[in-house]
């Protein structure tokens, strides 16, 4: 018997790739079309704001990506409020005719913790003018609800700040954004290496995004594979339900049955 594949629906498409990525920080755009297609990944990110600018690394961007392999996500980064994110959002549509958007309001220049009113205010309108808006948040299970009420495709939590490499620092949290979620749940940022996405995964989240973590490693494209491979481990290790935790140690062979030897004679 053929098994299904075990696909990711998002919004009005389906994905076999959970491993979504970011294409900022590589050193060239040759790095990153490898990075990418070792990742196996179908959907990748797009800073619309840095492309407009032409901000260093960005100019050309779009027309280094294979869009008939990748499907786009522009993203409002460098966006403060729910206004900027807003008009951003449009201009990318008008720009590239996508109408998926990751949306990103961020006024913490520090840490880039996102403004979850402001994301909220931002998901409602753009939303309600025909977009399929996948916000990036603080885990706030509260403030998930809210998004879905809106009509938001995804959730996307942080596990920890972005390109900080910290890993799944908010584990408890992201919880309460699983609990009772009624869209997909796509954990970004912060993640560092391999085992951070397989973490995520067996949590249960349903995918993970990232670019730090393989745009600055030693080697991107093996960085890349190796990501896509601990994305597999996790799924599948969610899938297949871990073991309980024990207070205690549990022995691997029962001893029901087993043969008792006689007490060894101590030498005199």
């Amino acid at each position: 018997m053929t098994t299904p594949p075990d696909l990711l629906r998002l919004g009005d498409r389906h994905f076999t790739s959970r491993l979504f990525l970011g294409t900022g920080k590589y050193r060239d755009f040759t790095v990153m079309r490898e990075a990418l297609i070792a990742s196996g990944t179908e959907l990748v990110t797009v800073a619309i704001r840095r492309v407009e600018l032409r901000s260093p690394g960005h100019d050309g961007l779009l027309d280094a990506l294979d869009l008939d392999r990748y499907a786009l996500l522009p993203n409002t980064a460098g966006c403060r409020t729910a206004q900027e994110a807003v008009r951003v959002a449009k201009l990318a549509r008008a720009a590239t005719g996508v109408t998926w958007v990751k949306l990103e309001v961020i006024p913490d220049a520090k840490y880039l913790l996102p403004d979850p009113v402001g994301t909220l205010h931002a998901a409602q309108q753009l939303v309600d003018d025909g977009f399929t808006v996948l916000p990036y948040v603080q885990p706030d299970g509260v403030l998930a609800r809210a998004l879905e009420a809106a009509g938001c495709a995804a959730v996307m939590p942080l596990a920890s700040p972005i390109g900080s490499g910290r890993g799944v620092r908010t584990a408890e949290l992201i919880r309460t954004v699983l609990d009772g979620a009624a869209v997909p749940v796509v954990v970004d940022a912060g993640l560092g290496v391999p085992s951070d996405a397989a973490q995520a995964l067996e949590l249960g989240a349903d995918a993970v995004l990232l670019n730090t973590a393989i745009a600055e490693a030693r080697d991107p494209v093996a960085m890349a594979r190796a990501f896509a491979l601990g994305v597999q481990a996790g799924r599948l290790a969610w899938q297949a339900g871990r073991m309980a935790e024990r207070d205690a140690a549990n022995p691997s062979s029962p001893p029901v049955g087993a043969v008792r030897l006689p007490d060894a004679e101590l030498p005199a």
